[in-house]
């Protein structure tokens, strides 16, 4: 089992069975579903878990992570709800994550806390992998999702929303759009040696931006994109896929 898709629902109907695994790791147990879909198991995992009860700033990162390494995986999609200030970037819209500011505050996210291991440090020039990415945005137009184009994610603690003077230091130190859950899932899949890219799926504007928020809005963005984008990565998985052109698996310095 090679890939896996975080956040992606909708599309267990077209696979030819599907079970539940729990994997064990030092960090907690993981319930994951497998799918087969062509022949080829992929994992999908729900991050907030089925019933959507775990709030982000407690999610198990590194539990989950920790489980895709030990089932093999190599090649992770995953998608992020956001809120946008960027007024070029609409609730609705779809966004391809290429970088991101992390003002998280009390989530462990690393897997490197020393001890009889040397001191190791992340690259990360690339957050995101360029291949991933560049082959959603390739199979987007195939599919007919209108990609908006590149976004900076600023990751917060949550689960609160943000203050309106908050969005506006973020937008004006160059982010695009802002969630709760994306770090340190990125980080944690770059100290494995995985790929790993994500897709934001716009579910409204940010405080003081425009508007307000609303959980209606929300869960309606989401249920309209959610398996549309999961199909499409099913799409870029089905394709030939090498981490020989990314920095994904070469990302660590020791010292």
């Amino acid at each position: 089992m090679r890939k896996a898709i975080i956040g992606g629902t909708g599309v267990y109907d077209i696979g030819e069975g599907s079970y539940t695994k729990v994997v064990e790791t030092k960090y907690g147990n993981v319930e994951l579903d497998i799918v087969n879909i062509n022949g080829e198991e992929i994992a999908f995992l729900a991050r907030h878990g089925k019933r959507h009860s775990t709030p982000p700033h407690l999610i198990n990162y590194r539990g989950n992570m920790k489980a895709l390494e030990q089932l093999g995986i190599k090649y992770i999609y995953a998608t992020a709800a956001v809120g946008s200030c960027n007024e070029s970037y609409s609730p609705g819209d779809i966004v391809v994550i290429k970088n991101f500011i992390d003002f998280t505050k009390q989530r462990p996210v690393t897997f490197f806390e020393g001890g009889d291991e040397p001191v190791k440090h992340t690259d990360m020039r690339d957050p995101y992998c360029k291949n991933l990415s560049n082959k959603f945005y390739e199979v987007a137009k195939v599919e007919g999702i209108d990609v908006k184009g590149d976004a900076v994610y600023v990751c917060t603690e949550g689960p609160r929303f943000e203050t309106e003077y908050e969005i506006r230091m973020y937008k004006s130190l160059g982010g695009d759009v802002v969630g709760m859950t994306n770090i340190p899932e990125v980080i944690l899949a770059k100290e494995l040696g995985m790929c790993y890219a994500a897709v934001g799926i716009i579910t409204n504007w940010c405080t003081g931006i425009k508007g307000d928020i609303t959980i209606h809005d929300i869960q309606g963005t989401l249920s309209a994109n959610k398996e549309k984008i999961s199909r499409a990565f099913l799409r870029a998985f089905a394709g030939k896929l090498n981490q020989e052109h990314c920095r994904c698996n070469n990302s660590i310095i020791e010292l």
